[in-house]
């Protein structure tokens, strides 16, 4: 669901918070100002002509109406046809003008914020839905190129008709002005109400599209699992109660429109009978002309629409301000990269006479991600590694101690909080993430893949291997078989997720990603884990040969990928415990002993083995090994 604490629900901009939102669209606007521009000049002659048509009936009735002239009737009457196609063809024409700019001016905005996305850490994504982000990206554009088609040109175009109206009311009768302006106190009044109680149904709106759309979203990829466990009910009853939930707000927001919708009706609509009123008696008077009345009440009546539709306006332009609102909180975000440049001119060096090793080394390592509470402990404290150039070295450690972070923190998916991580002796965070992720490789237990072909998601590792590096990493993998069974071999869609392939074959693939580009370093995150235990054995073998050509960190839970390793480091609660060769922690680590034991997983089970009298078995098995090694 969303999460509260990124965006408050209750915190609500003001009006004037609001209107600096809008503002800065201005960058993306700026490219299509010209055009903008011009739609609304032609908005504003467009209804200049509808408050011309008043003065023409002003000038028919008292004139070659009063005076039984045909001639000048027909004249009236073609100049009242004229006028209104002019009318429309002009806003055809604003229409026209703004259909294209608008839609670049979306098309830049998604570009952005889908580039933003990209460039924000791990720890963003890892605390925001998909679902608020992908809301953001598609609804709240879509509200914000409506407020620029419509709203935003009409609250300046309908004002400008407002103002020129009412100084033609006042010119033709200033008395029956002064009635028609009453109620523009008590609608500023109204207006600002309004404005403050929709901008929070508006927001409370918004969230809830993004967290329905999460919603929709996990039971779409979790589709098996829901379907698995019979929880189809359960997700209904979720999704269910959060549309009730979605249409109370709509419902409380259609409430809100139709109040001020009414009122901003109702009291014009009252002044307008007044002045009727009014205007009838001075007429019968003699105080006032047949046509000026008509002139005055045709005026009176072509305002109707500006200002009725102040409320439908100031709607849009709220939910508008929202989107924007909800639009930059993403963009606001500083980019992983931001402080690169200046982490770079005030690069952490080595001690003088310490200068740091070739390889890949960890030194006094510590790391708290930004959501742990003050006072936990950090998951990563004091890591001292050092991995020599062309070395394998396996970590190992039980869950939770910090394995997968470790790892995480040599492509920087996440930034050391304390001490330093090297290559070949240049601190990561003094090298330009681009170049850093071209050196160093990764392969995580939970395969990711895209929906493009199988060689498409091989070459995210390495875009300049062409073909035959595709052909070579799938071999390595042992992933050459089953791509070429596929209906178009390497180039067939693997779909969402990769999901029409099983858990091996989306392991084995992604490997062939993290070995295409040839990489100096590489971390792999218990690669091997849905493997079977023959096709385990010939990716090992394969392996291997990568690895000689490599410096290598992998996280392995099974004796049989510890023992591709040159070295074992063990990492408990956070801490490099214990660095040397598989045989040797077996016989001096109890704990990785018991680990490599797998007496932890079912010592209940019967015939299970003791912790000693297995790792003993598994200590005789290494110590063969290592004395056919040495013969």
């Amino acid at each position: 669901m969303s999460d509260a604490a990124n965006r408050p629900e209750s915190a609500v901009p003001p009006p004037r918070s609001a209107v600096r939102s809008l503002l800065r669209l201005w960058p993306y606007v700026r490219p299509v100002r010209t055009r903008l521009f011009s739609a609304a000049g032609v908005a504003v002659l467009a209804s200049a002509m509808g408050l011309l048509i008043p003065l023409v009936l002003k000038w028919l009735v008292d004139g070659p109406v009063a005076r039984r002239d045909a001639g000048g009737i027909w004249l009236g009457g073609g100049l009242l046809l004229l006028l209104g196609l002019a009318e429309a063809g002009l806003f055809g024409l604003r229409r026209w003008l703004v259909a294209r700019p608008l839609a670049q001016v979306e098309a830049a905005m998604r570009d952005a914020l889908y580039r933003h996305l990209q460039r924000l850490p791990v720890s963003f994504h890892d605390r925001w839905p998909s679902g608020q982000l992908l809301s953001r990206g598609t609804t709240d554009l879509q509200l914000l190129r409506m407020f620029l088609a419509f709203p935003m040109t009409f609250l300046f175009v309908n004002g400008v008709t407002i103002l020129v109206g009412f100084a033609i009311l006042f010119g033709q009768r200033w008395t029956l002005g002064l009635v028609l302006l009453a109620p523009l106190v008590p609608l500023m009044v109204l207006c600002s109400v309004f404005e403050a109680k929709y901008s929070v149904a508006a927001r409370r709106s918004q969230d809830q599209v993004g967290d329905l759309t999460t919603l929709v979203e996990e039971s779409v990829l979790g589709i098996r699992i829901i379907k698995g466990f019979g929880r189809h009910r359960a997700q209904a009853r979720a999704y269910t109660a959060l549309t009730h939930e979605l249409r109370g707000t709509e419902l409380h927001k259609a409430r809100l429109v139709a109040a001020i919708w009414g009122m901003i009706t109702f009291l014009p609509e009252t002044a307008i009978g007044a002045a009727l009123v009014l205007g009838t008696v001075e007429v019968a008077d003699g105080d006032l002309s047949a046509g000026t009345l008509v002139a005055f009440l045709s005026t009176a009546l072509a305002l109707r629409w500006p200002v009725e539709s102040i409320g439908f306006l100031l709607a849009i332009s709220n939910e508008s301000a929202t989107a924007a609102d909800r639009y930059f909180e993403v963009m606001d975000v500083a980019p992983a990269d931001a402080d690169d440049a200046s982490v770079r001119a005030a690069a952490r060096t080595p001690a003088p006479g310490a200068p740091a090793p070739d390889g890949l080394a960890f030194t006094g390592v510590e790391f708290r991600y930004p959501d742990a509470p003050p006072a936990a402990p950090p998951t990563l404290r004091g890591v001292d590694l050092h991995i020599r150039p062309g070395e394998t070295m396996a970590l190992v450690g039980a869950t939770g101690s910090g394995k997968t972070t470790l790892t995480a923190l040599v492509p920087r998916l996440y930034d050391a909080t304390g001490g330093r991580i090297t290559l070949d002796g240049r601190d990561i965070m003094t090298l330009p993430r681009d170049e850093l992720r071209s050196l160093v490789a990764v392969a995580f237990e939970e395969p990711t893949l895209f929906s493009a072909t199988a060689a498409e998601n091989v070459l995210m590792g390495g875009e300049e291997a062409g073909e035959d590096g595709v052909l070579r990493a799938l071999r390595t993998a042992q992933a050459q078989e089953f791509v070429a069974a596929l209906p178009q071999a390497e180039h067939t869609q693997v779909g969402e997720q990769g999901l029409s392939l099983s858990g091996g074959q989306r392991q084995r693939l992604a490997l062939a990603r993290a070995v295409v580009g040839a990489p100096r370093f590489l971390v792999l995150d218990d690669p091997l884990s849905a493997l079977d235990v023959h096709t385990e054995a010939r990716v090992e073998a394969a392996l291997r040969e990568v690895l000689a050509a490599t410096t290598a960190l992998i996280v392995a839970h099974r004796p049989s990928t510890v023992l591709l390793a040159d070295r074992v480091a063990l990492l408990s609660d956070g801490r490099i415990t214990a660095v040397g060769t598989h045989q040797r922690l077996l016989r001096e680590s109890a704990e990785y002993a018991h680990l490599m034991s797998g007496a932890d997983l079912a010592e209940d089970a019967p015939g299970a083995e003791a912790p000693g009298r297995a790792a003993g078995a598994t200590g005789a098995r290494a110590h063969r090994t290592e004395e056919e090694t040495e013969r």
